[in-house]
């Protein structure tokens, strides 16, 4: 797994497939891994607990310093370490209600609409997928949209269905910070911002990208590609 300073608040964590974000609060002069409250947004694949674990401990803090697990949609790219890093550090798990049953594991989600030049990147995916049993987190907390979560100064959390039912993007105001889950992504190829692929309805994929334009965002980033680290709004309004 590959850790990326993004800025000296945030974090990415890059796994073979998929990517995590780690947020900071806390002051910025205070080295004291008791005065940071940590925040992980996505969870990487089954298996990423302890790696996880080891890269927050790299950089200083203690995984039990990550206070909250919040999920921007239930694929196992994205929360299939959740339950595992929930286990070993104690944060709470959040998401969207529509998602959370799936989370949880009591209902299947339900499959991507796979259209045919998007089939090689869906095979592709599925080879990665770890082996053994997915751990579940124990609790999920249900998000509905709307709401102002306690960190980041202020997360609001924007439902963008489409991708999955209770997808999700993060934003944070203060900061001009977007986390767009795999509503939006960047090429692996040449980095272009283009609409996340595999999804449930592509038509509501559309019309979350033209609502995350409106939002007032520096830095943007994505459940796959390269962040933009730069005037990240002119970017996702020429993609809208």
């Amino acid at each position: 797994m590959d850790v990326v300073e993004l800025l000296p608040r945030l974090h990415l964590l890059r796994f073979p497939v998929g990517q995590a974000y780690l947020w900071r609060d806390g002051d910025d002069g205070d080295e004291r891994a008791g005065r940071a409250e940590l925040t992980l947004i996505d969870a990487g694949p089954p298996g990423s607990g302890v790696p996880i674990a080891e890269a927050v401990t790299a950089l200083g803090r203690d995984p039990r310093d990550v206070r909250r697990i919040v999920l921007t949609h239930f694929h196992w790219d994205h929360a299939g370490g959740a339950g595992e890093f929930a286990s070993l550090s104690g944060a709470e798990v959040l998401a969207h209600r529509l998602d959370a049953p799936v989370v949880r594991g009591e209902v299947a989600g339900p499959p991507p609409v796979i259209e045919d030049w998007e089939r090689p990147l869906y095979e592709q995916a599925a080879k990665l997928l770890p082996e053994g049993d997915l751990v579940r987190p124990a609790q999920v907390t249900e998000l509905a949209g709307g709401e102002i979560l306690d960190w980041g100064g202020g997360a609001h959390v924007v439902h963008v269905p489409g991708h999955t039912p209770g997808s999700i993007a993060l934003h944070l105001p203060e900061h001009g910070v977007l986390f767009t889950g795999d509503t939006v992504a960047a090429s692996p190829v040449d980095g272009t911002v283009m609409p996340g692929v595999l999804n449930l309805d592509r038509g509501q994929v559309l019309a979350a990208c033209r609502r995350l334009a409106e939002l007032d965002t520096d830095v943007a980033c994505f459940g796959h590609g390269d962040p933009v680290t730069q005037r990240a709004a002119e970017v996702l309004r020429a993609l809208a």
